[in-house]
């Protein structure tokens, strides 16, 4: 990684944030703005358009008429193929510009962020790219006489509000298969992490994204969100956040038009090590890896550890030995191995948690304090709390935060009783070297995705969906088309 060009990176002034709209950058309707601050050091990197409920229907005005004019829907296939590989390759020219710019924005360190956020998001537009003109609709089994065709088509507007921790790899799950399958798209980036995606959504227009078809606009969910969930224009609600603003959505297509709505939701992930693991230095190794990366800010993060008793001890030991030598501090310095937390209202609601299991009497054994103060950043040091309760809040609600949770267990029965025992199922772990096991535990666990003797690291190849309150619908992979197609019956006598 070229520290040289990082640095010059960070120096680049960030011009104020606006909307792109049809095309076009623009401000708010109202003149509004709201400032942009790098968790890095708190400081102002620049303004961002606080966009109003006009600067939405704008926007959906501008999809709407890009969809039903077939601008978009109506190309060729293999034309919409050849302008979002060209996209896909130009993301990958400026994915060091497109990293730099979204961890100055939201403190993901370097490392991780290259990976994750433009590599990932032009591997998935790719992806879709690529399987966008190998799907075909079907013909019925019918009597001698009669035709019967299935069409999919293209749902028309997708509505697409995208969170902070990794905007353009799971933006890209959004749009990439919206856009794949001729449907147009306006998407709302979250307030402290919007400029990587702007910047993502220009380049598309350099590949050829005819103007309208992807609409960016900036501003609160309070506003734009709810904004886009009400309009009887959008077809279809996509949506990766927290299960109250999902319980909001709901309502909203309820209130409006019955739009469709998707909802990645988040989780309270189980991480189950059991005595016989092929390998438990490594276990441990990556286990801290799924909690304390990009601040444990990550949806599937393995933030419960529940850990066969007979090993909890001494796997306890090394966790803290490892959560303590992680290098916690400036996320564009390569050498950083956990960044920024978020915000100062995410750092705060973090601590809020350490602060009511301490009172509780739960066995702090390391972290749980902010640290760095003197940059004037937002870090947290990773954090271990072991002697917990099912029932208490740390183990129950997401905390979204570099904090794991340390339970034992004795048999299958209490480990299964112990990961399911929450209302949410996005992912779980298992370490085991018993086949048998594994297969009994990966039945038997709720949760739309089960790692054995791994956490994390699943390509595009699969689906990533929660069950429970988790949500709804899947991203990634064939399956994520199915949220943008409709079916349509031609039923034809001959």
């Amino acid at each position: 990684m070229d520290r040289n060009a990082i640095e010059e990176l960070r120096k680049v002034d960030v011009p104020p944030a606006l909307h792109l709209i049809d095309g076009v950058r623009v401000a708010a309707s109202d003149g509004g703005e709201m400032p942009v601050v790098s968790p890095i050091d708190g400081s102002v990197l620049t303004t961002m358009a606080r966009g109003t409920a006009q600067d939405a229907a704008q926007a959906i005005t501008a999809a709407r008429q890009a969809f039903d004019d077939g601008r978009w829907s109506g190309m060729a296939p293999s034309a919409r193929k050849v302008i979002l590989l060209k996209w896909a390759d130009l993301i990958d020219a400026h994915a060091l510009e497109l990293a730099v710019l979204g961890v100055r924005d939201n403190g993901t360190e370097i490392s991780m962020a290259l990976k994750a956020e433009p590599k990932s998001a032009a591997g998935t537009i790719r992806y879709y790219a690529e399987a966008l003109d190998k799907i075909y609709g079907e013909i019925a089994p019918t009597a001698r006489g009669t035709l019967g065709l299935v069409h999919k088509t293209p749902v028309g507007v997708v509505g697409a509000i995208v969170p902070w921790n990794f905007p353009l790899m799971i933006g890209a799950w959004k749009i990439g298969p919206a856009l794949a399958a001729g449907c147009t798209v306006v998407l709302k980036p979250a307030e402290t992490a919007s400029l990587s995606f702007l910047r993502l959504a220009e380049v598309g227009l350099q590949a050829g994204l005819p103007k309208g078809v992807l609409n960016v606009v900036c501003g609160e969910g309070a506003i734009v969100g709810a904004a886009i969930a009400e309009s009887p224009d959008v077809d279809v609600l996509v949506f990766t956040g927290s299960g109250a603003t999902g319980r909001r959505l709901l309502q909203a297509s309820a209130r409006s038009n019955l739009k469709r709505v998707y909802l990645e939701l988040g989780g309270k992930s189980p991480n189950i090590i059991f005595a016989d693991a092929p390998d438990l230095d490594e276990a441990v190794a990556v286990s801290a890896s799924g909690i304390f990366r990009n601040s444990g800010q990550v949806c599937i993060a393995g933030s419960r550890l529940l850990v066969e008793r007979s090993i909890h001890d001494a796997l306890v030991a090394k966790l803290k030995s490892m959560a303590e030598a992680m290098v916690v501090g400036d996320p564009l310095d390569p050498a950083t191995q956990a960044g920024a937390v978020n915000s100062d209202q995410q750092l705060a609601r973090n601590l809020a948690f350490i602060d009511e299991a301490r009172a509780a009497g739960r066995d702090i054994v390391c972290g749980g304090t902010r640290i760095l103060t003197d940059t004037g950043g937002y870090y947290m040091a990773p954090t271990i709390v072991a002697g917990v309760a099912q029932s208490d809040r740390i183990v129950q609600d997401e905390v979204f935060g570099p904090v794991v949770t340390v339970q034992a267990f004795d048999t299958e029965d209490e480990a299964i009783a112990l990961a399911n025992g929450t209302e949410l199922g996005l992912a779980a772990g298992l370490w085991t070297s018993n086949l048998s096991r594994a297969h009994r535990m990966i039945a038997r666990l709720r949760a739309g995705v089960v790692h054995v003797n791994t956490y994390g690291g699943s390509d595009m190849t699969v689906p990533l969906g929660g069950v429970g309150q988790s949500g709804n619908g899947h991203d990634k992979s064939l399956h994520a088309f199915d949220k943008f197609f409709d079916l349509k019956t031609a039923w034809i006598k001959l």
